[in-house]
């Protein structure tokens, strides 16, 4: 009996068109473990234990139980058993957080293979004191961060401190009205035409570090702040903790650009992506607004206020756009990226997934925090990803190390969620 076989959706296919040489299109979950389960005292993991575990689970998810076969200039999924000593596997020892970054770092710009289903878990042990790391890296075809999460929410075994079974903590997007009249489809028309035109000719950006062709040479910076403080603090401004998130990301892009040398914009554009109601099958239901970021010599508060006046308008515009015209199908994903290597529209990514309540234990082993890198594509050379996760807000800062003085970025950046945070 042939293996039952689909159509990727378009979405999907037009993220396999989005991996090539020189731009690996994998999201990365880091996760930090205690010992207790298949982690021993000595922080020596059990990787027999380990498989069986999670065997379990990945019967339940056919996203890890298939991979994407050719047939003609598109691709169907066809359903495969995985090999488990190939997609769950112990990796070399790292020095500590610092050497567990440098490892996702190097993994951002490691392609997976198209003979088998899209995804890997490394186990690496030294990245915690008597624990270990863990890294889940899954392809951009099989899911976005909302899907990515919902799958590692269904990997996890999910307590909280007190050892009740926490819940899944759900994406609210708000259900769109769509109104028929003509004036209001002329108008989803026309901002969607507008969109096209500034993906193939907008220049917000001028020259500068930020962007150009980048080299295989990558670091990432993990950080987290208290979310709760976060939340507290900017609140009252009718803002929330993503608006937040990206003040703190301006701070960094001032600190960065001045280290440069650079000329420091008054705003500075970079792109977001937003949650979509979830339908149908396909990994991939997400929007993008353009949210530019202020750069001027106003305090961080004034900032985060200008950020949500901004955020509030082009988040229910981006969701009622729904996907991005160019990623609707693998056509519009090749002109895209033909024209994104030298695109002056926006200078970086900044996404942000929220995450469940309570606390995770994977496969036994507590997990102590959790950080996911995003992708760098296009000509873009600096992105900023968080996921919130036991009362923290855990950031990443994935950049080219060798154009980029990501570090500076990545400390102002954490000073400054520190001080929203208070």
């Amino acid at each position: 009996m042939r293996p039952e076989t689909h159509r990727l959706a378009a979405v999907d296919e037009a993220n396999l068109v989005l991996d090539h040489a020189g731009q690996v299109n994998v999201f990365l979950v880091a996760c930090v473990l205690e010992s207790g389960g298949f982690v021993g005292p000595d922080g020596a993991p059990d990787l027999v234990v380990f498989r069986d575990t999670l065997r379990e689970r990945i019967v339940t998810l056919p996203q890890l139980r298939r991979r994407a076969v050719a047939r003609g200039p598109l691709h169907h999924w066809v359903e495969v058993q995985p090999d488990l000593d190939h997609h769950i596997r112990l990796v070399k020892t790292v020095d500590g957080v610092a050497g567990f970054e440098q490892a996702c770092a190097e993994l951002m710009s490691a392609p997976l293979g198209m003979d088998r289903p899209l995804w890997e878990i490394l186990v690496m042990p030294g990245a915690h004191v008597g624990g270990m790391g863990v890294v889940l890296r899954i392809h951009h075809a099989v899911a976005d961060g909302i899907s990515a999460a919902a799958i590692v929410q269904k990997l996890f075994d999910p307590v909280d401190s007190q050892g009740v079974s926490a819940q899944a903590h759900p994406v609210r997007v708000p259900k769109q009205t769509r109104r028929r009249d003509l004036r209001h489809a002329l108008g989803r028309l026309g901002f969607a035409l507008r969109r096209v035109r500034l993906t193939l000719a907008g220049r917000e950006v001028g020259p500068t570090v930020l962007l150009g062709e980048r080299s295989s040479r990558r670091a990432v910076v993990f950080m987290d702040a208290d979310l709760d403080a976060l939340e507290s603090h900017v609140r009252p401004a009718g803002a929330t903790v993503n608006d937040a998130l990206l003040a703190a990301v301006a701070s960094g892009y001032r600190a960065l650009l001045s280290a440069a040398g650079e000329q420091i914009p008054a705003r500075l554009p970079v792109s977001v992506p937003v949650a979509l109601q979830r339908r149908g099958a396909s990994g991939n239901q997400v929007g993008v607004m353009l949210v530019r970021l202020p750069l001027g010599e106003a305090d961080t508060d004034e900032h985060v206020r200008l950020i949500a006046e901004q955020t509030r308008k082009e988040k229910a515009r981006a969701r009622e756009q729904g996907t991005l015209e160019f990623m609707r199908g693998p056509i519009g994903a090749h002109i895209m990226d033909r024209v994104a290597r030298r695109q002056h529209l926006v200078a970086g990514f900044v996404t942000n997934v929220q995450g469940p309540v309570g606390t995770f234990r994977l496969a036994g082993a507590p997990v102590v925090a959790i950080w996911p890198v995003a992708v760098l594509a296009a000509n873009v050379r600096l992105g900023v990803a968080a996921v919130s996760y036991a009362g923290r807000l855990h950031c990443s800062v994935h950049f080219d190390a060798e154009n980029v003085p990501g570090a500076i970025f990545a400390r102002a950046m954490g000073l400054e969620l520190a001080r929203l945070g208070v």
